[in-house]
């Protein structure tokens, strides 16, 4: 009786269409506060650099809590994207899923949860025990800026072909996608160069601080 009454449901445009809407606003909602996140998380990475902070147990603290709530959202837009699929799928048929625009969607949010696997795994507990992204080492910090700009970049990118509803279709995947990776070498080319840059502040700053206490 309940799989017929749902398979009725389902068969019904009007249901479909007021589903569908609904769960396109959590999709959002989810996007927009992981992008938030995202963001604020960047910022103050960027600010730490600039005035050669340390991380302390609160900051640490902070940012565990950032990318949980990142990781919840990311689990949300899975599960609300591949329901919006499957809805238009039943609407659309096969054909659907041969659509660039959703391809290139699956493709970055596919590249996000690996990303977040590797800062969780490797970048985000090599940050706690060093206290700055200066103390790292030269591979751990060229995966954490790495994995940063990835991140930054792709949440943007997959929020914009969210929003830009006349690309599908009118565009391959490999145009779709073009901008995409020179965004992410961009981002890290920045962050490379700030890094260093206040990298060398730092070591010019050290000697001169030991210097002073020597006398």
């Amino acid at each position: 009786m309940a799989i017929n009454t749902i398979m009725s449901l389902l068969e019904n445009k009007e249901f479909l269409e007021f589903l569908r809407l609904g769960v396109i606003y959590v999709h959002l909602v989810a996007c927009c506060v992981a992008i938030g996140l995202v963001l604020t998380s960047d910022v103050a990475m960027v600010k730490d650099l600039i005035r050669r902070n340390v991380a302390t147990e609160h900051d640490n603290a902070h940012m565990e809590s950032l990318q949980k709530s990142v990781v919840v959202a990311l689990i949300a837009l899975w599960v609300t994207g591949v329901a919006v699929v499957g809805i238009d799928y039943l609407d659309k048929g096969l054909d659907y899923f041969m659509n660039p625009k959703l391809q290139a969607k699956v493709i970055i949010v596919a590249l996000l949860s690996y990303n977040g696997v590797l800062l969780h795994r490797m970048v985000l507990p090599a940050l706690q025990k060093a206290g700055s992204l200066l103390n790292l080492g030269f591979s751990a910090r060229m995966l954490a800026l790495a994995c940063g700009s990835l991140s930054a970049v792709s949440w943007m990118y997959a929020a914009m072909l969210g929003v830009g509803r006349p690309l599908a279709w009118k565009f391959s995947l490999s145009e779709l996608l073009m901008a995409y990776p020179v965004l992410i070498v961009l981002g890290f080319l920045a962050m490379l160069v700030l890094t260093q840059r206040a990298k060398k502040q730092d070591d010019y700053v050290a000697p001169r601080r030991t210097v002073a206490s020597a006398c």
